[in-house]
């Protein structure tokens, strides 16, 4: 098949095109960086000439209301329109589950308004809602303060290897005119999660429960990150995730850690 991925150079789009091609798929990897811009409207036609399926994954370069709601809604027209032209069969979405119950989260609210845009096309689609993925759960952890605090609301993360698998998946079938939930094999609280991700880096911050903080700017609760009816779980549990993650954290064989490699760099350089 003849595969376009739009966000190829993103976390997901890198994994997706990469699983694509191993199954033998002829895949355009379209992103900026390719001549593709999909806000812009650049490249789209040649990007999506003959494609089988269109697989958005593309994600907005900015967290503000105005902003990602500007970027998902312009985006996914010109994405759409160039798909109508080219006779796509097949329009492929990466949505967020939960997204549809969280209103006051301006990102969360853009992608909830990205999938009724699809909905509404005319170019048959299947929208993928994913759960956290584990990658992006360890953002929470970026920052210099001391304490980090969580609700301890309920999530069930997925590895991104898996998510791409299922895109992949979902790109080689027919469209379902409609929406599929996926996340990964364990439930866990938010604040757990982090504390293993914390502790398998050894940092030593301090996770602090707070059942008033919001996520990604909206109030959750239990029901509102995992899905009621998932279609497809991921198979990588979080201690396998982990396990890996640390693995490609060591440096090499009789090479030294890190910040001795640092601190021989600098007193070279002096």
């Amino acid at each position: 098949m003849r595969i376009t991925v739009i966000g190829a150079s993103g976390l997901v789009g890198s994994h997706l095109t990469r699983q694509l091609r191993d199954r033998g798929h002829d895949v355009t990897a379209a992103s900026p960086s390719t001549g593709v811009d999909s806000f812009a409207g650049t490249g789209l036609a040649a990007a999506v000439a003959g494609a089988e399926a269109v697989v958005d994954v593309s994600n907005a370069p900015t967290f503000c209301p105005a902003e990602v709601m500007d970027f998902f809604q312009t985006s996914g027209r010109n994405l759409l329109s160039a798909e109508v032209a080219a006779r796509v069969p097949h329009h492929v979405a990466l949505s967020v589950v939960g997204a549809d119950r969280m209103p006051a989260s301006g990102y969360m609210r853009a992608k909830a308004a990205q999938e009724q845009l699809v909905g509404y096309g005319l170019v048959p689609y299947t929208v993928v809602r994913s759960t956290q993925c584990y990658e992006f759960a360890g953002g929470v952890t970026v920052g210099g303060s001391d304490t980090i605090r969580l609700s301890p609301v309920l999530m069930q993360p997925i590895a991104v290897q898996d998510t791409a698998a299922i895109l992949a998946d979902v790109a080689e079938g027919h469209a379902r005119g409609g929406r599929l939930d996926i996340a990964g094999p364990e439930r866990i609280r938010q604040d757990a999660l982090v504390r293993r991700l914390l502790a398998a880096r050894n940092d030593n911050r301090q996770v602090v429960v707070d059942r008033a903080a919001y996520y990604f700017g909206a109030t959750v609760d239990d029901t509102t990150l995992v899905p009621a009816r998932p279609w497809r779980l991921g198979g990588i549990r979080l201690a396998d995730w982990i396990g890996a993650a640390v693995e490609r954290a060591r440096p090499p064989h009789g090479a030294p850690p890190a910040a001795e490699r640092c601190s021989a760099v600098r007193a070279h350089r002096r």
